[in-house]
C-alpha cells in the first residue's frame, strides 16, 4: 500500500490551486503499513481530511513534507518518467535549443518549472548532468537516466550525476558524484552559447559546471559593451566578460574571490580571443574591490551568489545588496550602465528593486531603469509556483 498522508481541514486549498508543495504543518496524520514505508524519498499519496485523493509525490523531512509529482492517480513508473522528460524536451525543442549549433548547452529540466520538483538536468553537448535536490529524486536517478536515454537516443553519450552537494545532508545517503551511464573522455568540454565558446567542467565546476541561466542577459551585455571599460564582479568562469569583449568592449576586468575561477575566466578569454585579449583578472573579494574603483568603469556587472538562501537571513542580505549597489552606483562613470542581479529565491522582484532604489539614493545619482531581467525560458516558471522566479535583474543608466 502506498503510504497515505491526510491533511488538516482546509489545508488542501493550495493543492487545489496546483501548488506543488505540501508543508509539514498541513499534515493531520499519516497511514502506512510499515514505518519504513514512510522513509524519506518514498512516494506517498495525499488526501483531504474527508479522504479525497488530491496529489502524489515524494515524502521528505523538513518544512516541505511532500514535493508533488502529479495531481492524478497515475503510477510513477518508467513510462511516467519517459513522458515527463519527453515533455521537457519538447519545450526546449520549441525554444530552438535541442538542435542548435550556436548553443550546445541548455537546461532540460528545471524542478517545479517542469513539474519535477527537486530535479535539475543540464545538457552540455553530448553529456547530460543530473542534479537531485531531494531524496526522492536521488532514489529515482536510474529511472531518470533511462528516460534521458529514451528521449535523446544516440545524441547523448554520457549521463553524469552531480548530486553529492545538493541532496539533503541529514538524509545520510553518502551520495558520490559519478557517471550513471556512459562516460565522457574528458570532464572538460568546450560548449557553445550564442556562438561564444566556454570550457565547462561538470565534475569540478560549481552547480552543474556553468551558469546557464544568464544566457540571454549575457547577450544583452554584448549589446551595450561597445567602446566601454567593463568590470565583471563575481565573474566565476567569465561568461559576462567573454560576451563584453565580443561586443567590442575597450577592456574588461574580471574579479572573483576564487583564484580558480579567475584562472578559468582567463582561459575562456584565450579560447575566444587568443593571447592578446584586452582582459585582466583579479582574485579578490568583489565587495572589497568595489570600495575604491574610482571612475575607471562605465559598464559594471554585479552578479553575486545568493545572499539570502532563506527568509531568516533576508534582512542582512538586503543590506548586502544595498551596500554592493551603492558602491557601484557612486563610482560608475557618468553615462555608465549597471547590470545588477539577485539569484535569491527569497528576494522578490519588488524587494530587489526597492533595495537598488535605496542604493541609488545613497549614491546620489540620477538613475533610469532600461531593462528588468529574469531567467531564460529553459528555466521555466510553473504558473502555480511563482516562487520559481528566482533570478531578478535590472539594467540601469546612470547619469
Amino acid at each position: 500500500m502506498t503510504p497515505q498522508i491526510y491533511l488538516r481541514r482546509g489545508k488542501e486549498e493550495s493543492l487545489r490551486r496546483r501548488h506543488p508543495w505540501i508543508f509539514s504543518g498541513a499534515i493531520d496524520h499519516i497511514r502506512a503499513e510499515e514505518e519504513a514505508d514512510i522513509a524519506e524519498g518514498a512516494v506517498v499519496d495525499a488526501y483531504t481530511h474527508t479522504g479525497e485523493f488530491i496529489a502524489r509525490g515524494h515524502y521528505q523531512i523538513g518544512s516541505i513534507a511532500v514535493r508533488v509529482l502529479t495531481f492524478d492517480e497515475e503510477e510513477i513508473d518508467q513510462a511516467w518518467w519517459n513522458r515527463r522528460l519527453e515533455i521537457a524536451h519538447d519545450v526546449r525543442r520549441t525554444l530552438g535549443l535541442t538542435d542548435n549549433a550556436a548553443t550546445t548547452c541548455y537546461r532540460l529540466v528545471h524542478g517545479e518549472g517542469d513539474s519535477l520538483p527537486g530535479l535539475v538536468v543540464d545538457i552540455y553537448g553530448t553529456t547530460a548532468v543530473v542534479q537531485c535536490h531531494s531524496v526522492g529524486m536521488y532514489r529515482a536517478r536510474m529511472e531518470i537516466a533511462a528516460a534521458i536515454r529514451a528521449v535523446y537516443g544516440g545524441r547523448i553519450t554520457a549521463i553524469y550525476d552531480k548530486s553529492s552537494q545538493t541532496v539533503p545532508f541529514k538524509a545520510g545517503l553518502n551520495a558520490v558524484d559519478g557517471y550513471l551511464w556512459g562516460r565522457a573522455d574528458d570532464a572538460s568540454q568546450v560548449v557553445v552559447e550564442n556562438g561564444e565558446r566556454f570550457l565547462v567542467n561538470w565534475e569540478k565546476g560549481q552547480k552543474t559546471g556553468f551558469f546557464l541561466d544568464q544566457r540571454e542577459n549575457r547577450e544583452l551585455v554584448k549589446r551595450y559593451a561597445k567602446g566601454r571599460t567593463v568590470l565583471n564582479t563575481f565573474c566565476y568562469t567569465g561568461g559576462f566578460s567573454v560576451y563584453a569583449l565580443s561586443g567590442g568592449a575597450k577592456e574588461v576586468c574580471s574579479v572573483d574571490s576564487s583564484e580558480r575561477a579567475v584562472a578559468l575566466a582567463a582561459e575562456n578569454m584565450r579560447l575566444n580571443f587568443g593571447e592578446g585579449a584586452a582582459h585582466t583578472e583579479v582574485a579578490a573579494d568583489a565587495v572589497e574591490y568595489l570600495r575604491d574603483i574610482g571612475d575607471r568603469y562605465d559598464l559594471i556587472i554585479l552578479d553575486p551568489p545568493a545572499f539570502a538562501k532563506h527568509h531568516k537571513v533576508l534582512g542582512n542580505a538586503m543590506q548586502g545588496y544595498k551596500r554592493l549597489n551603492a558602491r557601484a552606483l557612486a563610482q560608475i562613470r557618468p553615462g555608465g550602465i549597471l547590470f545588477t542581479f539577485s539569484c535569491s529565491q527569497a528576494v522578490s522582484k519588488e524587494l530587489f528593486r526597492t533595495t537598488v532604489f535605496s542604493a541609488a539614493a545613497i549614491a546620489g545619482r540620477k538613475v533610469r531603469i532600461l531593462h528588468q531581467l529574469t531567467q531564460p525560458a529553459d528555466h521555466p516558471i510553473n504558473i502555480y509556483h511563482p516562487e520559481g522566479e528566482y533570478l531578478k535583474g535590472l539594467v540601469l543608466y546612470v547619469e
